[in-house]
């Protein structure tokens, strides 16, 4: 992707939003692709497999905007595979591992519906990069919650093991919601010039979605507890680096391939 803007300090926050979003889906398409020949079933293989491809389309796009605006001549690859662990911005939801199916399919379900709310936003974004992105990106999701959806009824209104399994699902993931809407210095220092999107202004509609999903499943909703918190600020849970050091190893063995 080529772009015409110029690096500046202005654009210095702009280029920490990007790297954020673009690490929230560089991750989750690692998870997701690890299904990869693990699925109950064969057309699962096909399906979790399109949705991580969905998100590293994404990820290149938002990760090539953030190092164009940096001005540090860093590529998406260079983002990718050549950053720490205490450099990635992503919030915990999407690095937490696969673990039983239902759990993979409650942090679908969470974490598209929250970015169908972000990017249904992000659309009015008065950043032409970003607005084009989520024009794209929001169809995307709009697919990805669907799937989600189309699961979560058929686990929880399904046999007592599958609906024992989701609601297990649902309770593990539901506290790393919390940080979707944690009140972000990067985003809110965007806001007002209309170039970011608030979090906390998206909880409303995402839990009411969410919340009429799991009744129409006749799961339960999770009470609100332990939140943890920390991977905007490049504190991660244990097994980040494990995802890293797996995600990372072709391009550090051979330094210079590129996707």
């Amino acid at each position: 992707m080529t772009t015409s803007t110029e690096p500046s300090e202005s654009s210095a926050p702009v280029a920490q939003y990007a790297l954020q979003l673009g690490d929230d889906a560089l991750i989750l398409s690692h998870r997701l692709s690890e299904w990869c020949a693990h699925s109950p079933e064969l057309e699962e293989d096909v399906a979790l497999a399109n949705l991580a491809l969905d998100l590293l389309g994404q990820a290149r796009t938002l990760l090539t905007y953030a190092g164009s605006l940096e001005g540090a001549g860093r590529s998406e690859d260079d983002l990718a595979f050549l950053r720490t662990e205490r450099e990635f911005r992503n919030v915990l939801l999407v690095e937490q591992p696969n673990g039983d199916f239902a759990a993979t399919i409650a942090r679908q379900l969470y974490f598209a519906t929250y970015q169908s709310e972000l990017y249904a936003a992000l659309c009015d974004s008065t950043d032409p990069e970003l607005s084009a992105l989520a024009a794209k990106a929001v169809k995307e999701v709009a697919y990805h919650r669907d799937h989600a959806v189309q699961w979560t009824l058929r686990l929880g209104d399904g046999t007592e093991e599958s609906h024992r399994r989701m609601q297990t699902g649902l309770e593990q993931l539901w506290p790393y919601t919390a940080e979707l809407f944690f009140a972000d210095p990067i985003a809110s220092a965007l806001v007002e010039s209309g170039v970011a999107v608030d979090p906390r202004t998206l909880r409303p509609a995402w839990e009411a979605s969410v919340a009429g999903v799991v009744e129409a499943a006749t799961l339960t909703m999770p009470a609100d507890g332990w939140q943890p918190h920390g991977g905007r600020t490049g504190r991660h849970s244990e097994g980040f680096g494990l995802l890293l050091g797996e995600m990372q190893a072709l391009h550090r063995q051979y330094p210079g391939a590129s996707w």
